[in-house]
């Protein structure tokens, strides 16, 4: 039995203005520079997939496309097999429900106005308004236990945890109203390398626990090599190489994934 394709991606586009600097080089042909060049990939419901590249290739924007957090110039998306970039209303808010990110700095992306358990159960009350306080605060407990913090983490404030546990926090905002696909964007690029491998290690485990397809976001190898089940390589806007962990971290094909690999003293198997 084939396996099911959980988002489908072609084509996809974003353009930038070009710099007016008469010092800048030529724009392409669009007018623009190209932050997003034709990327096309289909994800497969549970599978993680790593994409990986330097600061400034385009995965962020990538990610926000994904999420309809960006618009992009062309391109579809097919998410459960429903055209994600034409749905509104009610559609928009049902799938919306189903795609949540895990965002790169856990101090930024938490407000410090918020106690924990309001920022935790935010995503509840805009996609299950008719639960009740307790029951969001209920639900909130029962994902911070999940990430590994105490119910009593509800009533403080972001600026009272570490990173790590913020983190945590973040990744508990998400996973609250059980997702299908999470996108986590550099999850770990502001953490100590012992902390990130902590919450590495949680990705994983809580993408069993909640059978979740999973898009890691890094510009570092060793860090896709510990959860990614397929990498792509992205240059430039474009995915320049696509395939099994396995056989993109030992046998690359590209010029520039061997460049990359290059830069690392060893790539965990």
């Amino acid at each position: 039995m084939p396996a099911e394709i959980l988002l489908d991606v072609r084509d996809l586009r974003k353009t930038y203005a070009a710099s007016s600097s008469r010092f800048a080089l030529a724009a392409p042909p669009s007018g623009g520079r190209a932050a997003v060049d034709r990327v096309t990939f289909a994800l497969e419901r549970g599978e993680t997939l790593g994409i990986v590249g330097e600061s400034g290739c385009g995965k962020t924007t990538l990610a926000r496309i994904l999420l309809r957090l960006l618009e992009p110039d062309s391109g579809d998306i097919r998410f459960r097999g429903q055209d994600w970039l034409r749905a509104r209303g009610a559609e928009l808010r049902s799938l919306r429900c189903r795609m949540q990110m895990v965002f790169q700095d856990p101090v930024a992306s938490l407000n410090p106005r918020m106690r924990v358990g309001a920022i935790v159960a935010e995503p509840l009350a805009i996609h299950e308004p008719q639960l009740s306080r307790d029951a969001h605060r209920q639900r909130a407990a029962e994902m911070l236990a999940a990430v590994g913090l105490n119910a009593d983490a509800l009533d403080r404030y972001p600026h009272e945890f570490s990173g790590g546990q913020r983190q945590r926090i973040g990744i508990a905002r998400a996973l609250i109203v059980h997702p299908e696909l999470v996108i986590a964007d550099e999850p770990v690029s502001a953490l100590d390398v012992s902390v990130g491998a902590q919450i590495l290690e949680l990705l994983a485990r809580l993408g069993r626990e909640f059978s979740l397809t999973l898009i890691l976001i890094s510009h570092s190898l060793p860090v896709v090599a510990q959860l990614a089940t397929r990498v792509a390589v992205m240059q430039a806007g474009r995915f320049v190489e696509i395939g099994p962990a396995d056989q993109i971290l030992t046998k690359p094909q590209h010029a520039y994934t061997q460049s990359l690999l290059a830069a690392v003293p060893e790539v965990p198997a």
